[in-house]
């Protein structure tokens, strides 16, 4: 007779689940009865944590949920700072856990792992949280799941399965999967507006989120089209290609994107939230939109967050473009030079280029040797000073390449771990871990989970001795640096002892060298890189 938790695994398999992230327990031993016998990898990372952002770098680089297995309790929290993150980035996520007794839920009486109530504590850090009453209900919670991430807004789902119920007989249950429904697609009328509304623009601007990047094709169609120049958020990268004529990068948060957006008389926005992060990093509030906005999202709320629209079109992204490509008649992906939007991009460029800090082209230098001698290469970063560069000077090829986490909540510890999720999603592309010597430690131990799992990594570790940007933004607002000032261990020694291979560089010769033997390895190979190096300050 299998239990629920054997055709749990089942139901995984059925779903197209390729690997579970996560470290068995007492209260989840039960999840694993069935595992060995299904094709579906487990991979254990040495932090709760480190499971989320494994998730989290397998959904990014897949598009496909990642899935984890979670204990009761102290490890649903040590998770919940991963769920957050991918939350906040509209991440697929499936974390399953176990919990306590029916009969015992919201005792109080000190059961191992108890909290008062684990799934109100994960409803705000997810699509939803279900707790299994009884196996019968495992076929249609599942399905609800797999629906939002197949069709919905993708965040985090929760699912807590007492672990009485984990034991429970569970052979009749449904083996088959409900049919994904489709993503939805937009109002016509909506679209015949919008259109007209863009083949009247003299000035348009597009705006392209995250939400998009899976209809590069279709984007690139448009903005040649409309000869529209064009930003991309920092989860939306790649969309364009970096020579593409309208190509603005990310670079929403500075005086020359934002004058230009502001002089648009309309401004098309296609599956992005308008937040923050991607266009007021800066923090003044200075981000303005003057013209007529059309916004397209998934999520009926997102639409009105931020910035009011003139125009709210609830689809998904791809779709809404499609449709407007038909409408407008766009059926050439190729944008001239010469046009005028173009020659407004290129001037915006111009002056980007002008304003690039020293140490700003050092770190796209970097960046660009790194994708010279790793064609395909993904990146996947933590809060260090690299990505924060990156994310204004650096323009992947391709759309899920560069992603980081400085985006959304913000998290420090997440790019190694979520290195290895991607890595994992990945195949043979390289994907390589942009870190500080700050964030790393947080969830270095990861490096062993790498070696276990043969996940051969480049993890770029960028050492300034501290929290090297939050010690420049106390300075520059006259607080005495405190906090800021770390010791940094050995992490050339720390990672050989981990099992992995390790290097400093110290010239642009030794870090192609570098990255040139990493990719011969089966093992994670740190490469580290002192930002006080003459190579990066222009030193021979």
């Amino acid at each position: 007779m299998a239990t629920c938790g054997e055709v749990l695994v089942t139901l995984l398999e059925a779903r197209g689940v390729e690997f579970i992230f996560g470290i068995p327990g007492v209260h989840t031993v039960e999840l694993y009865r069935g595992l060995a016998a299904s094709r579906i990898r487990h991979v254990t990372p040495r932090h709760e944590q480190g499971a989320g952002f494994m998730a989290d770098g397998y959904a990014r680089t897949t598009g496909k949920p990642g899935v984890c297995f979670i204990i009761t309790g102290p490890g649903m929290t040590n998770i919940a700072t991963a769920m957050g993150q991918a939350y906040a980035d509209s991440v697929p996520m499936l974390v399953i856990s176990s919990v306590n007794r029916r009969a015992e839920l919201g005792s109080g009486d000190g059961r191992l792992h108890e909290l008062p109530s684990q799934r109100g504590l994960f409803a705000g850090l997810t699509a939803f949280s279900h707790t299994l009453q009884t196996p019968d209900e495992l076929p249609q919670v599942l399905d609800r799941a797999f629906a939002l991430f197949a069709s919905g807004r993708p965040r985090p789902v929760h699912i807590e399965i007492p672990i009485d119920v984990l034991v429970l007989p569970a052979d009749h249950l449904r083996r088959t999967p409900a049919a994904a429904p489709s993503r939805p697609g937009p109002c016509p009328r909506a679209i015949a507006e919008a259109a007209q509304l863009l083949a009247a623009a003299r000035a348009p601007v597009v705006l392209v989120g995250g939400g998009a990047c899976d209809a590069a094709d279709a984007v690139q169609r448009l903005v040649a089209r409309l000869d529209a120049p064009t930003a991309l958020t920092i989860n939306a990268k790649g969309v364009l290609p970096p020579a593409h004529p309208l190509n603005l990068g990310s670079n929403q948060s500075l005086p020359p994107v934002r004058e230009l957006v502001a002089a648009a008389d309309v401004v098309l926005a296609l599956g992005t939230e308008l937040g923050e992060t991607d266009y007021d990093v800066v923090f003044d509030g200075g981000f303005r939109i003057g013209g007529a906005l059309i916004r397209v999202d998934l999520d009926p709320e997102q639409l009105v967050r931020n910035h009011p629209p003139r125009l709210a079109i609830t689809s998904d992204a791809g779709l809404a473009v499609e449709a407007l490509n038909a409408a407008l008649g766009a059926d050439n992906p190729v944008a001239a030079a010469d046009g005028a939007g173009a020659r407004r991009a290129a001037a915006v460029r111009e002056r980007l280029e002008a304003g690039w800090s020293p140490l700003q082209r050092a770190q796209r230098t970097l960046l660009d040797t790194i994708r010279a001698e790793l064609p395909g290469v993904i990146f996947v970063g933590d809060s260090t000073q690299p990505v924060y560069g990156g994310n204004h000077v650096y323009d992947a090829e391709q759309p899920r390449s560069w992603f980081n986490a400085s985006t959304g909540y913000g998290t420090l510890g997440y790019g190694l771990p979520a290195a290895l999720g991607a890595k994992l999603g990945a195949g043979a592309r390289p994907v390589v871990a942009l870190v500080g010597d700050g964030g790393v430690q947080f969830t270095l131990p990861e490096l062993t989970a790498a070696v276990e799992a043969n996940i051969p990594v480049v993890v770029l570790l960028w050492n300034n001795a501290g929290y090297g940007e939050i010690r420049r933004y106390m300075v520059d607002r006259a607080i005495t640096p405190i906090g800021v000032e770390l010791y940094t261990p050995d992490f050339q020694t720390l990672a050989r002892g981990f099992g992995c291979a390790a290097e400093r560089v110290d010239s642009w010769a030794g870090l192609r060298a570098a990255l040139r033997a990493a990719a011969a390895r089966t093992v994670p190979t740190l490469v580290e890189v002192d930002e006080a190096a003459p190579f990066l300050h222009g030193a021979a």
